[in-house]
């Protein structure tokens, strides 16, 4: 006997039969039942992982090995086929069943669909299998719907799809006929394993990709009920009662024309009803997909969701394209057969309903249309408030963004004229009582002949000349973080000390030098408006000083005390272009082994009177500077760039 599978190609690629979702069983969380499972659970139907199959497939080589000897070719063959999410395990093994007889392919693929559920089915995949019916009728009959909803959300568009014809009949779709047989195998498995029900199966081949399988269910001992009459006659409800309680129903005949409508259907259309009474004048059918408009094609489907949309009988209809949602119900007669479909209005909010000419009252009571009506009012209201309060927030936020950027351009501005610590004080709005600083450096400067210069030269050649030179003042300022305490004409003055705890006391002095020696060399490449080379002389002195907050309408920072007079003395007593120091500042640029400084020592009577020098003491020239780690023979603008990167890389650590 020929195998059913020789027509397929055992070179051809098969790709893998898709279902609602893909995920890895190991992934599913027993936890509470949520759609995720139940889509895993008709994975197993329809599209089994890799590692599912090899999990069964193990399973069934140690129970059947006897029975089928070849089967232990297969034993842990694809051990770790998970690692391969595009292999086709299941092409594979329907390859290797070509080997084999037709009947004893067959019972191969049966008994792996049983292993299938023994392996897999348990914990929370087995309790989406029970959420789907009481029994096995039950069952089969929801696969119909829920599958099609699947399916709709995940905009699966491939032919897999079960259809239920009637409660022991289910039509599968698939284009592999090995997938059809597996499933054989799991539907016989789940009866029993879920219901404990034994359910003879039948599967037959309707066409090339249809399969039908016809269900003969053991029959159960149930007790007796009391007689309830079947017969219409004996309804205890008058039909207009029953349109008024079931506003959104109709019931169509064999010929699919409109019998009886419920009363919200009889107000849309009570005015277009004269001319004809065919459903699809009236409806347009958009749920199931592809369903032929035959009375027994509509029959078949009385499990899957039924989505229809209102068709305009006339211009004038406001509730064209209304949808409305439900399902059929099969009515067999005694002379005739009718099919009902009972719905509800597919509408979110009360702005749907209006517009569609309808009111609250047209919704049953009973209806969950009606809560999810006014939930979502409810919604809507909650959302417009949360927009509010998120638009709120956002101007707070950017309100508050603003003022932050406004606060740092004051303190930047602030960071300008006062120390860090001062401008903070200042910008919080507190008090800035004065300080002592021990080990203050100060540099005092002035351009020789300035007086001579301002004589000779208009007030705009002045500032430009000052301009010029005090823009690079202050670019050293920044390069040896030193702080500029003021400018009055030509002296320029600078101080560094200052920051009191958090300043690396032993650098100061050595900043401070390294800012005089740069002003130097910067004027000897300036020319004043006569054409000579401008020439500076500067006095550098440590000591102690008393800073503080002067003023309130232009608040200064000053230094105090005797020490700075001293400094401004040590200018007074410098030449032109030397850099005069006192003994305490040539002690302060000792303190850091690698800087070595050179200075020419002066006579004593060149110090200021105003300072009290003990014996022996005298001022000094500053007159280079060498780092020990830079040859001698490069310029001093490497040597001073050694120092920086020291005393940077210091501070950082």
């Amino acid at each position: 006997m020929a195998c059913p599978f020789v027509h397929r190609k055992p070179v051809e690629p098969f790709s893998r039969q898709q279902s609602v979702a893909d995920f890895d069983l190991q992934d599913i969380n027993d936890d509470s039942l949520t759609l995720k499972h139940i889509n895993e659970a008709l994975q197993l139907l329809t599209a089994p992982s890799n590692q599912t199959i090899n999990d069964a497939l193990v399973s069934l080589t140690e129970k059947y090995s006897e029975r089928f000897p070849a089967l232990t070719k297969f034993k842990n063959e694809k051990s770790n086929v998970s690692s391969f999410p595009h292999y086709d395990y299941l092409a594979d093994i329907q390859s290797a069943l070509m080997e084999f007889d037709e009947a004893t392919a067959i019972d191969i693929l049966i008994l792996l669909g049983e292993e299938l559920i023994e392996t897999a089915c348990h914990g929370v995949i087995e309790r989406a299998f029970k959420s789907l019916g009481g029994n096995m009728k039950e069952l089969i009959a929801s696969l119909d719907g829920v599958y099609d909803v699947l399916k709709l959300q995940e905009e699966d568009l491939t032919d897999t799809g079960f259809v239920c014809a009637s409660e022991n009949e289910l039509i599968f779709t698939s284009d592999r006929i090995c997938v059809a047989y597996v499933l054989l195998g799991i539907l016989q498995r789940l009866s029993k394993k879920l219901y404990g029900e034994h359910s003879e199966i039948n599967m037959e081949r309707l066409d090339g990709s249809r399969f039908r399988y016809l269900f003969k269910m053991v029959a159960e001992e149930k007790p007796e009920l009391r007689a309830i009459s079947s017969n219409p006659a004996d309804l205890q409800m008058h039909n207009a009662t029953f349109c008024k309680m079931f506003p959104w129903h109709f019931i169509l005949d064999e010929n699919l024309d409109l019998v009886q409508i419920g009363n919200a259907f009889s107000k849309l259309f009570k005015n277009y009803l004269t001319t004809t009474r065919a459903v699809t004048n009236f409806f347009r059918f958009r749920r199931p997909v592809d369903l032929k408009l035959e009375f027994k094609e509509i029959a078949k489907r009385t499990n899957t969701p039924f989505l229809l949309t209102l068709r305009s009988p006339r211009h004038d209809f406001v509730a064209k394209g209304l949808e409305i949602k439900g399902q059929m119900v099969f009515c067999p007669g005694q002379k005739k057969n009718t099919l009902m479909f009972i719905g509800s209005p597919f509408i979110d909010g009360l702005e749907g309903l209006t517009c569609n000419g309808l009111f609250l009252s047209d919704i049953p009571i009973y209806d969950a249309t009606r809560e999810v009506i006014l939930v979502g009012e409810q919604a809507r209201a909650q959302d417009g408030l949360k927009r509010r309060m998120d638009k709120l927030k956002k101007e707070v936020e950017e309100g508050h963004e603003a003022v932050s950027k406004e606060r740092k351009k004051n303190v930047s501005l602030l960071q300008l004229i006062f120390p860090d610590e001062i401008a903070e004080k200042l910008w919080l709005g507190k008090q800035v009582d004065a300080q002592s600083f021990s080990d203050v450096t100060m540099l005092f400067s002035d351009i020789v002949g300035f007086t001579g210069i301002c004589s000779t030269a208009s007030p705009l050649q002045v500032i430009s000349m000052l301009e010029s030179l005090y823009k690079i003042f202050d670019e050293f300022c920044g390069i040896f973080d030193v702080y500029k305490v003021e400018t009055i004409g030509d002296a320029y003055c600078v101080a560094k000390g200052l920051e009191g705890r958090n300043s690396n006391s032993r650098y100061d002095a050595a900043k401070v030098a390294f800012m005089a020696m740069k002003m130097i060399e910067t004027c000897s490449k300036h020319v004043a408006h006569s054409g000579k080379n401008i020439e500076m002389r500067i006095g550098l002195h440590t000591g102690t000083v008393l800073s503080g907050v002067v003023g309130r309408k232009m608040p200064r920072y000053c230094l105090f005390g005797h020490n700075v007079t001293i400094a401004n003395k040590f200018e007074s007593g410098s030449e032109p272009k030397k850099i005069n120091i006192s003994l305490d500042t040539k002690k302060a640029l000792s303190l850091v082994p690698e800087f070595k400084f050179s200075f020419i020592e002066r006579d004593p009577s060149c110090l200021p009177k105003e300072l009290h020098a003990g014996p022996g003491e005298t001022c000094y020239f500053l007159d280079g500077f060498k780092h020990s780690s830079v040859d001698n023979s490069k310029g001093i603008q490497v040597h001073i760039d050694a120092a920086i990167q020291q005393f940077n890389t210091e501070s950082k650590n």
